[in-house]
């Protein structure tokens, strides 16, 4: 599939459990070396999931049926639009696809906040700590006040 042209963009759709068995970061730098920005999938590997955060590719998880949804959506119309508001934790597929579901065409899908900051704003863990860097220097410096 990923070879195929009919296939384009920067989504990839997977199956349940995705990643599972895939421990090492070299998974997720060859999803994102492909050019892909998110996976999505009813269920991730744990040690995927962190490894693709930290790797700047987001991991959405959707329920069974609305992963059935986009697989059918997709099988109809390769071209099928799928939008993914990290900012929103939402992913949304076309409203004018005949597959979407009236009602069930939206889900909001969660992820921790340090890592939607990171991927928000291009951190990776020493640019998140340089970005509060005066609010840790503020509580060292209550704290060393507070020991006097």
């Amino acid at each position: 599939m990923l070879n195929n042209p009919t296939y384009t963009g920067k989504i990839l759709v997977g199956g349940k459990n995705f990643g599972c068995g895939s421990s090492r970061e070299h998974a997720a730098w060859a999803i994102k070396d492909a050019g892909f920005d998110v996976v999505i999938s009813s269920f991730f590997a744990d040690i995927f999931r962190n490894n693709a955060l930290n790797n700047f590719l987001l991991p959405v998880t959707v329920s069974d049926a609305f992963l059935r949804d986009l697989f059918a959506a997709i099988q109809k119309d390769p071209a099928t639009k799928i939008d993914v508001d990290l900012e929103a934790q939402t992913i949304t597929l076309s409203a004018d696809n005949d597959r979407a579901t009236p009602g069930r065409n939206t889900e909001k899908f969660e992820i921790n906040n340090y890592k939607k900051t990171c991927l928000l704003n291009g951190y990776d863990d020493i640019d998140y700590l340089l970005s509060i860097r005066s609010g840790i220097e503020e509580f060292e410096q209550l704290r060393d006040a507070a020991h006097a």
